[in-house]
């Protein structure tokens, strides 16, 4: 009997160890028919998206035959932790990697191609081609043209030809296909979009779009904006009062010049031209840069006021003190004055 019981634990033993062998041999056929051997060849890029999960990743993957199956690539990045910190954008990648070796790759850096085309609210059209030019590397003259065919890159006609102020901000992947035409579009796309979500009417989309910049141009603090677009609203109907409609605006005099940022100095203010708004009544004839959507609801909802004048009387925490009348806003310059007294390297750096 003693030695019946031993036979059958023998057996038993010697059948699990075969059911584990063969699990074993079973499982890792099927991890390497639904894999490649690696290490890869050739070259492609491919983009991950914005908040990918590893089986979208996995599948973009597959599409461009960089791995064999999204199930092999799901198990490698269901085991690394890191996984979860591949960024999006661009990658250039091989072809027929394994599903190991391409997580690697996605998670080393030099591999992440710098395609992301980056347009910042109150951002310059001028800017924004460079930046165009700069990552697509294609020549300036290539990107103006894309510019230039208004209806290749969906610019309505109330735009005047103009892109500046309908390239919506944001970041733009730019993928081995794209070419300046086909990103452009996709700025002037979103710009429409928004305009259409927030229920600017077609008419009124230039004027928006121009007011709006400006507020991005003077005042970058959010509880302020709305104030600043009541300034605006109040010195285009103030034409017989003190500012005869003049908009009196720095932002629009350096965008006049061809300055970015700054403050204008005696040459920029005396500079005649349809940008000055210490010279000219009304509006400039284009926004004076791309406006965020936050200047844009400034716009369509105006804080309650009669304020003409506006300065900013702390360069540290941005407070903005504003008025109705210039005898007012001369004693709240003196505010500013009294900072910089106090504080002459943050003023001169200003």
């Amino acid at each position: 009997m003693r030695s019946f019981f031993v036979l059958v634990v023998v057996l038993g033993l010697v059948s699990g160890a075969g059911y584990i062998a063969y699990s074993q041999l079973v499982n890792g056929s099927t991890t390497a028919s639904d894999d490649y051997p690696g290490p890869g060849s050739g070259r492609v890029e491919i983009t991950i998206s914005e908040d990918s999960s590893g089986r979208q990743i996995g599948q973009t993957l597959v599409n461009a035959d960089v791995i064999k199956s999204v199930g092999a690539f799901v198990r490698q990045f269901e085991t690394n932790r890191a996984a979860l910190t591949i960024r999006p954008g661009t990658y250039r990648l091989q072809q027929q990697m394994s599903a190991a070796g391409a997580l690697a790759a996605l998670l080393d850096e030099t591999n992440r191609v710098d395609s992301t085309i980056t347009v910042g609210a109150g951002q310059k059209l001028s800017e924004v081609k460079q930046r165009i030019v700069d990552i697509m590397g294609v020549s300036e003259s290539d990107v103006n043209a894309a510019f230039a065919d208004t209806e290749a890159i969906g610019l309505p006609s109330e735009a005047g030809g103009n892109a500046e102020g309908w390239l919506l901000p944001g970041s733009y992947e730019v993928s081995e296909g794209d070419t300046p035409t086909t990103v452009i579009a996709r700025m002037v796309a979103g710009t429409i979009h928004e305009l259409d979500r927030l229920g600017v009417a077609p008419a009124d989309r230039e004027t928006v779009l121009i007011k709006a910049s400006i507020v991005d141009g003077e005042m970058n603090i959010g509880k302020y904006m709305p104030m600043v677009a009541r300034v605006i609203e109040n010195r285009l109907a103030d034409k017989d009062g003190e500012t005869k409609g003049m908009l009196g605006m720095d932002s629009t005099v350096l965008y006049g010049v061809g300055k970015t940022s700054g403050v204008p100095n005696q040459e920029d203010l005396d500079n005649d031209n349809p940008y000055n708004t210490r010279l000219h009544a009304g509006l400039p004839p284009t926004p004076i840069g791309q406006p965020s959507e936050r200047a844009i609801k400034a716009v369509l909802n105006p804080a309650e006021g009669n304020w003409l004048y506006f300065v900013t009387v702390n360069l540290d925490t941005g407070e903005t003190l504003f008025a109705s009348t210039l005898e007012e806003q001369e004693k709240n310059r003196e505010k500013l004055v009294e900072y910089c007294n106090a504080n002459p390297m943050v003023c001169s750096a200003s």
